[in-house]
Order: C-alpha cells, then structure tokens, then sequence
C-alpha cells in the first residue's frame, strides 16, 4: 500500500514538474528579446518551410474529405428529403469541427514531426551547444521563428483546407449526384455565420497551432541527442499533439456551441 502511495507520488511531482518545465520554456520562448529585422527573415524562411510544405497534403486531403462527406451526407439527407440543405452539412461540418481539427492532425503528422527532427538533429550535432559557447542563444534563433511560423501557418493552411474540401463537396453534390446548386451556396450562405463558426474555427486553429508547435519545438529541444532519441521524440509529438488536438476540440467545442454558460 505504502509502495503504491510513494509511486503515485512520484508519478505526480514528476508531471508537476514536466508542465512546469514546459511552460518555462513556452516563457522564454514567447518573451524573448531578439532583433526585429532578422528574426523577421528567420520567420519567412520558416513559414515557407512549415506552410508551402504542407500545402500539397492539406489541400490532397482537404479534397477527399470534401468528396467524401458530400457523398455521405447525400446519403444521408436523401432518405429524409433534405437534398437541399447539403450545403448547409458541409460547411457547418468543415468550418466547426472537421478543418481545424483535421488540418491540425495533418500539420502535427507534417510540418511537427518536421520541426522535432530538425531540432533534435540540430542538437545531436551540436549546432546548439556551438551556438550556446558563441553567445547565441538558440531559443532566440532557432525555436522562435519556428514556433511563431507555425501559430501563422496553421489558420491559413485551416482555411486553404475548408475552402478546397467545400469545393470538393460542391463537385461530388451538384454536378455528380444532381442536387440543386442555386440550393446548396444558398442554404449554405444563409447557415453559416462569420462570428459565431468561421471566427471560433480560426481560434480552434490558432489554438491547434500553439499546441502543436510547442509540443514539436519542445521535443526537439529536448530529446536526447541520439538517433534513437530523435525517433523517440518525433514519435511523441505525431502522439501528444494528436491527442491534445482531439481532447481540446471537445472542450472548445462545449464552451462555444454547446450552451456551457
């Protein structure tokens, strides 16, 4: 019993001291001074890499699962003579819940697995503990530009994937399976509102963003400078970002669509 209580214990300071230790470096990470100008050019040569890489995926997938839910929502809406509001399904669906948590999944598979490896190999190579003996601090300039230009990359890659996964919708509904296209931009119009769904999916996607990256920056960062331990890192982070993406949707989604006063 007593072996028990001392497990749990230890379990618990050591998770204590794990958030702490993350959000200590969140902190520096956020609020560190650097120069302007060039962390400016860090950060576009970082949003090319984390954003222009992960277009061809986001807008592949954005595609199928367009498709995918037009055909399936036919189906559905068929059988209750509701062809007309597809439209409506499609976007309420992609604008709330599946592209910013989707594209998140995909922009943790993608462009944080990317930023794990690359830090961690950066760091079994030694290039941070030479950047730390000449005064430079890698915080400054390796984990900032990749962690801001992932919080700017991931509401622009949401809505790249929303806008092309609607279109592909519109092409399995209207010209394929007939429904009336006049019906469908117009119920679709009608139900989506700017405020209350596209503004709240771009916060469920800037809030995807920071996690991810954290998580991607941070295991990098940290892992052990081995090959084993980049694998071991890139691993956790495809994992944790996934799982903390799926488990924040639901509480977003309970304070802002569910009536949670």
């Amino acid at each position: 019993m007593i072996d028990s209580v001392q497990a749990l214990g230890r379990t618990t300071l050591s998770f204590l001291a794990e958030i702490g230790h993350t959000s200590f470096f969140l902190g520096r990470v956020i609020f560190g001074r650097s120069k302007f100008p060039d962390n400016l050019k860090l950060l576009i040569i970082q949003l090319y890499y984390v954003g222009v890489f992960s277009l061809l995926i986001v807008v592949v997938s954005g595609m199928f699962i367009g498709m995918v839910l037009g055909l399936q929502g036919y189906t559905i809406l068929a059988k209750f003579g509701a062809i007309d509001a597809l439209g409506e399904l499609i976007a309420l669906s992609l604008v709330r819940e599946l592209g910013p948590v989707v594209g998140g999944l995909l922009f943790a598979g993608r462009a944080g697995s990317a930023l794990t490896a690359e830090i961690g190999l950066m760091k079994i190579t030694e290039q941070l503990a030479s950047m730390e003996m000449m005064g430079v601090d890698p915080l400054k300039r390796i984990v900032a530009p990749r962690f801001w230009a992932g919080q700017i990359a991931m509401p622009i890659l949401t809505l790249i994937f929303i806008g092309v996964a609607i279109y592909g919708g519109y092409l399995v509904s209207v010209p394929w399976l007939g429904a009336d296209q006049g019906a469908f931009w117009a119920n679709m119009q009608a139900s989506v509102d700017f405020y209350e769904d596209v503004i709240n999916g771009l916060i469920k996607s800037i809030i995807f963003g920071t996690v991810v990256t954290w998580i991607a920056v941070y295991q990098g960062f940290e892992c052990l400078p081995t090959a084993e331990g980049i694998s071991r890192a890139t691993t956790r982070t495809v994992v944790y970002a996934s799982l903390w993406i799926l488990g924040l949707d639901f509480v977003l989604t309970a304070v802002m669509f569910g009536g949670i006063q």
